[in-house]
């Protein structure tokens, strides 16, 4: 089982890379391209619609032909798309090469959570979230190699064609260890859980549910404009090199990272809602500091202090949502988390599209900005709405790293 916990948080690594590698060098594809903040933000919306879509089609994918075999597919399939979007010839090409990125993401993040759970299920302990870690760490690793490759002037079809080989290389080794389960055989599994599904629809939608939705929507929203704009914003609004600008992903992710690495120590000692609402009030003060600024240094440490802020909050907002639900037995859990991460999902994909089209009429100083009262508003409701003592999280409870949060 160490063998295919191994494998598991490798894929969970692979992804977190690949992400970064696509989201670092936006700047890049916005000047080969002559994008606009607008066109920008709609090419991103496509590759999320895509991924969106594609999480509905994986989990139907996954019980025909098993999760391992979807995850082994899609990981060596988004490179591949990245490639094609490096090689893209025009906004034609480059919008279909998008829409390819989103779908082989979608069936990744889908079927990775798939087998984390199945591995936490085997070993009868947690692992989630030492998978979101790994998925950060790899991020973070995408976000440097990806910013040393911006400075040297490195093209975005050499670099992606470099990150795919490696990654396939990877892919190749660990995919064997991935645990396999047996598909389905039966006559229509998607049409008893359609059923199943339309008879909880209106039960999972509780006020408690909504509420926490828009705290997990809000956190995403921030997450997703931080990981897309950062480094369009320090490159074009503070003036910084490619190479720099790719900083603030850097630090945003670093310290992500190491604050979810103590993340269940902290959880251990304090509220969640006293977690929830200190996280995002210092996402708020980071970043206020980012659009008040005056060089690209003292944004990049304002975007660091923006991800320590939001490392904690939205598992403890899955973990509260699963917490109510239980508290009227398994099925009404898992369908207030399944509700939550709609709606969390949904902000995360198309935050970014809505920052390019507000910074195409107000500036992205001042769209940046417009997130900080979001982040206020999200503390101001921890404590109403996150009631709940929280323990470990369930296994089926899994947050969605495209973004991890």
């Amino acid at each position: 089982m160490s063998r295919a916990r191994v494998a598991v948080t490798a894929v969970f690594a692979v992804n977190g890379a690949l992400i970064a590698a696509f989201a670092v060098r936006t700047p890049s594809l916005k000047a080969d391209h002559g994008l606009t903040e607008a066109l920008l933000g709609l090419l991103i919306a496509l590759d999320g619609v895509a991924a969106l879509v594609a999480t509905r089609v994986a989990g139907r994918l996954a019980a025909r032909i098993g999760s391992a075999w979807v995850v082994r597919i899609a990981a060596v399939a988004l490179p591949l798309a990245l490639l094609g979007m490096g090689l893209a010839g025009g906004t034609v090409h480059l919008a279909a090469a998008m829409l390819l990125v989103g779908a082989a993401n979608g069936l990744l993040d889908t079927g990775m959570n798939a087998q984390a759970v199945m591995v936490e299920r085997a070993a009868h302990r947690p692992i989630m979230n030492g998978c979101h870690a790994a998925w950060s760490i790899g991020s973070v690793a995408g976000s440097l190699t990806g910013g040393a490759a911006a400075q040297a002037g490195m093209s975005l079809a050499t670099h992606y064609l470099i990150l795919g080989a490696v990654v396939t290389a990877v892919v190749l080794v660990v995919g064997r260890g991935l645990p396999a389960e047996e598909p389905f055989a039966g006559p229509s599994p998607a049409r008893t859980d359609d059923v199943a599904g339309r008879r909880a629809w209106r039960a999972g939608w509780t006020r408690r549910v909504l509420l926490l939705g828009a705290m997990g929507a809000a956190v995403l929203a921030c997450e997703g404009a931080v990981i897309t704009w950062s480094g369009v914003f320090l490159h074009e609004d503070r003036g910084a090199s490619l190479g720099v600008a790719s900083l603030g992903l850097v630090a945003f992710t670093a310290c992500q990272t190491a604050g979810r690495l103590v993340g269940d120590r902290l959880s251990a000692r304090h509220p969640a809602r006293v977690l929830v609402r200190n996280g995002t009030a210092m996402a708020a003060a980071g970043l206020t500091a980012v659009v008040v600024a005056p060089t690209p240094l003292l944004a990049v440490a304002g975007f660091a202090l923006a991800g320590l802020g939001l490392a904690t909050p939205l598992p403890l907002i899955f973990s509260a949502a699963g917490h109510t639900g239980a508290e009227e037995g398994a099925a009404a859990a898992t369908a207030a988390v399944a509700r939550l991460t709609t709606m969390t999902y949904s902000a995360m994909l198309l935050a970014p599209a809505l920052v390019g089209r507000l910074a195409q009429f107000l500036g992205l100083t001042w769209t940046l900005a417009l997130l900080v009262p979001l982040l206020v508003t999200v503390a101001w409701k921890a404590p109403a709405a996150i009631r709940t003592a929280i323990g470990p999280a369930p296994p089926v409870a899994a947050e969605s790293p495209g973004g991890p949060a």
